[in-house]
């Protein structure tokens, strides 16, 4: 028997099983978000083999990267906000409701805010969040990603408590080259579609590269070109990230540093790796992670352990700070994190200070230059050429604050004792009606 052919069931029984059915899901999904947000603090997903809680959720739990997305946000802002659970429990609030108003809750207005969006649709909530916080009508075509280490799932997640030791990139979903805005899908076998938008010099840069491959791709198809950039683009980073080389030379630089890793070491241990972390799950899973692969030592260096290629393997950043925490203790790692910010926060501060510094003295400049300048056409007035006034003037660069008549004087010393030319300067200079 088919337990969902419900066609024997009268129409009360039928609404009345289905109204039952959706206060349990109501009930079920609030649940179901509190566990997630407990996994996610508690970041059971590394031990899992999985570098986060969206790739948990997407690889563990079958879930699409749509709902894992939007029950990651939910799951969060609840955590931070948990009269959320009981209104998505009761049905005050749907989902969707609860990703709208995440990246605009606070502690002093989630009660306001979900008393007015309680009980409204979709539509309802994003007319009501424009009037409370109207946005620019221009579109952001760039969005400055969060400072702070935390981990995000594939969109905007709004400002919650950082993870730590995760990344401040976001986790696309596999089909996501980008933020929102770049579509990137299959329309027939071994073909896709790329749509974005770019901005003025990277359409300068693509009709450059176009004129530049004339005579190699006389059509300019953008195709070509962009798979031609990518693969110069790929090589580069190659060489950089683990020293790939078309014909491989003998590294001839030494370090003392025992956590410098040779040349050499590095192309083996991505060759032997292919370029995947190595972390494996008591199950025997493996890490899917391919991207922020760091180069970790299977001993601690603080523990003797040696940059050879038996000695090194590739581990994803999660993984990486995960595998420290589990020799080290947590404590110890959040401390040394924390230290290593307010080291990167104080080198900050000083190259932030030593460029306001470098600005002031180029305004000084500019303005002992703007000086000069007002100097030289009378120069040229008394006779001088070009080129004696700008010499002449060049002196005047460090009597900012000096009226033009002493500027002028200034200058004039530069040619000789001033009784010499007393007779070209006074009328020049002298006072209107004198």
């Amino acid at each position: 028997m088919n337990p969902y052919a419900l066609s024997y069931l009268s129409d009360g029984t039928l609404l009345g099983g289905l109204t039952a059915l959706v206060a349990q899901e109501r009930t079920t999904t609030a649940a179901l978000l509190a566990h997630l947000a407990e996994v996610d603090a508690r970041r059971l997903y590394l031990p899992a083999a999985y570098p986060s809680m969206y790739a948990y959720c997407v690889g563990e739990l079958g879930l699409s990267e749509d709902a894992a997305y939007k029950r990651i946000q939910a799951a969060r802002v609840a955590r931070q906000f948990p009269v959320l659970f009981a209104a998505l429990a009761d049905g005050r609030l749907h989902l969707t409701a609860v990703v709208l108003l995440a990246p605009y809750l606070t502690q002093e207005n989630i009660d306001e805010l979900l008393a007015a969006a309680a009980g409204k649709t979709k539509s309802e909530i994003e007319e009501l969040l424009a009037q409370r916080f109207p946005r620019s009508e221009m579109m952001a075509l760039v969005q400055a990603l969060p400072a702070s280490p935390r981990q995000l799932a594939p969109a905007q997640v709004g400002a919650h408590e950082p993870m730590p030791g995760a990344s401040c990139t976001r986790q696309l979903a596999p089909w996501q080259v980008g933020p929102r805005g770049v579509k990137l899908a299959p329309v027939s076998p071994e073909r896709f579609l790329l749509q974005l938008t770019i901005g003025r010099s990277t359409q300068d840069k693509l009709r450059y590269a176009q004129q530049l491959l004339g005579h190699a791709l006389p059509s300019g198809d953008v195709a070509q070109v962009l798979d031609r950039a990518l693969d110069a683009l790929i090589e580069k980073l190659e060489k950089r990230k683990f020293a790939r080389a078309r014909r491989p030379r003998p590294s001839k630089r030494s370090s003392s540093n025992p956590r410098h890793i040779p040349a050499h070491v590095r192309r083996a241990v991505w060759e032997r790796d292919q370029g995947q972390c190595t972390f494996l799950s008591e199950a025997g899973r493996r890490c899917p992670a391919r991207t922020r692969l760091e180069f970790d030592h299977v001993d601690e260096v603080a523990r003797g352990g040696r940059a050879s290629v038996a000695g090194i393997r590739l581990r994803c950043r999660a993984h990486n700070q995960y595998g420290a925490e589990c020799t080290f203790g947590a404590e110890f790692m959040r401390e040394k994190r924390e230290a290593a910010g307010r080291k990167a926060e104080t080198r900050r501060q000083e190259m932030a200070a030593r460029a306001a510094d470098e600005e002031r003295r180029n305004a000084v400049q500019t303005q002992a230059r703007a000086a000069a300048q007002e100097v030289v056409p009378w120069l040229q007035a008394l006779g001088f050429s070009a080129d004696e006034a700008r010499r002449a003037a060049a002196r005047c660069e460090t009597a900012i604050d000096a009226s033009l008549e002493q500027r002028v004087r200034l200058a004039l010393t530069c040619f000789g004792p001033r009784t010499s030319l007393r007779g070209r300067v006074a009328p020049a200079l002298a006072p209107r009606g004198a």
